[in-house]
């Protein structure tokens, strides 16, 4: 597994997904991504066209099973399709992301009516998705939240804010978190819905503008007493909790794999300036200290390659350590990624603090990875807990 420059060709294995395969997510990456990335983060449109595609191609739903309109892959694969995904554009892998989680979650819990309804649309890109679990009060504490669903003689009626949701300006449905009974907090408290955005008293927000992964819609969802069907409840109630626990370690597997594209992305355009750069009538690529950074890159890049495939793995084989791997794999790879960008910049010079060139736009994009999913912070509260529990 080594990484040549030039070449949308990810060197991550893949278990299910074959040479055609990989062969074709790399065209499509080539072809239809980064010739546009630029635009679509000057403009911070929804590229729809391109997500149609995706649906087209089975390029959502990477480990749903092909019964419920997925591509039948492996954790493995979905690393490799997030990874080749981000090199060609951060924001494209982030919704390859979201339909993924929420696509194993309507997978796993949801009738056959409900995949019919939301699964399957979502899965070919006919209906677009959001996932609101955050509030104003409430990040990576899932057993804070407040919004409300009240049981009423027809189903439920939900209240509340939810805020920096993916896909909130534009999606068709969200799957929203709920509290449905105070009294017994996250253990049994808290139930999963399936919200039509164009449901009465369901309203946006707002669009937030972001530094970075522009492309990729973010904002509010107000629930103003919305009344939902009894059909709208996902799984059992009170267990949103356990539900979201077992989704979490792919989420930031698919992070981990976002953020190593965007790492591969700023090494190939650090190598390619530093062998077209001139300075002192030679390539700064002459320059030990350019070589020597690139090195670094390129060597970290490869630690952290080899460490997401093996949280994959575990992921895949039900390996009771999956879970803190992933952790891990998501803070090596988030945190190496923004030096990475950072090291690229430097390599560019003053060029790369303006906008126009791919590896400004890699600085803003990669600063989220460290965010998202979970904190670089939260992961280490997981592998530290985890590391004195097995000490105990």
């Amino acid at each position: 597994m080594t990484f040549a420059p030039g070449t949308a060709h990810s060197r991550i294995p893949t278990s299910v997904f074959g040479p055609d395969e990989r062969a074709l997510v790399a065209e499509f990456v080539d072809e239809r991504i980064r010739p546009i990335a630029a635009e679509l983060d000057e403009t911070e449109r929804f590229p729809e066209e391109i997500y149609a595609e995706m649906g087209k191609i089975g390029l959502f739903g990477i480990t749903v099973p092909h019964d419920d309109g997925g591509a039948g892959g492996t954790a493995l694969d979905y690393l490799f399709v997030m990874e080749s995904l981000s090199y060609g554009y951060a924001s494209i892998a982030d919704q390859c992301g979201l339909v993924e989680i929420l696509g194993t979650l309507l997978n796993t819990y949801g009738t056959d009516d409900q995949k019919k309804e939301y699964l399957l649309p979502m899965l070919s890109a006919e209906k677009r998705c959001a996932y609101a679990l955050t509030e104003p009060g409430s990040g990576s504490d899932l057993g804070s939240i407040t919004t409300r669903a009240e049981r009423t003689s027809t189903g439920w009626r939900l209240r509340g804010e939810k805020i920096y949701i993916h896909n909130a300006p534009v999606a068709d449905f969200a799957v929203v978190l709920a509290v449905t009974d105070p009294e017994r907090g996250k253990r049994g408290g808290i139930s999963v819905f399936l919200v039509d955005v164009d449901t009465p008293g369901v309203s946006r927000a707002y669009h937030e503008h972001k530094m970075g992964q522009r492309a990729s819609q973010v904002g509010g969802l107000v629930f103003d007493d919305a009344e939902l069907a009894e059909s709208a409840l996902l799984g059992e109630e009170g267990q949103a909790f356990g539900y979201m626990m077992k989704v979490l370690a792919k989420g930031r597997l698919g992070i981990s794999g976002l953020a190593l594209g965007i790492s591969r992305a700023a090494l190939d355009a650090a190598v390619r300036q530093s062998l077209d750069r001139q300075q002192f009538g030679r390539a700064i690529a002459d320059n030990q200290a350019i070589s020597f950074s690139l090195a670094s890159i390129a060597t970290e890049l490869q630690a952290a390659t080899a460490l997401s495939v093996s949280a994959a793995r575990a992921i895949d084989s039900g390996d009771d350590d999956a879970e803190v791997l992933c952790s891990m794999a998501k803070l090596n790879a988030s945190e190496s990624c923004v030096r990475h960008a950072d090291a690229a910049l430097q390599v560019f010079g003053g060029n790369g603090f303006i906008r126009g060139y791919e590896v400004e736009r890699l600085y803003r994009d990669a600063r989220i990875t460290k965010i998202y999913e979970g904190t670089s912070e939260m992961q280490r509260l997981i592998i530290s807990r985890s590391l004195l529990r097995s000490a105990g």
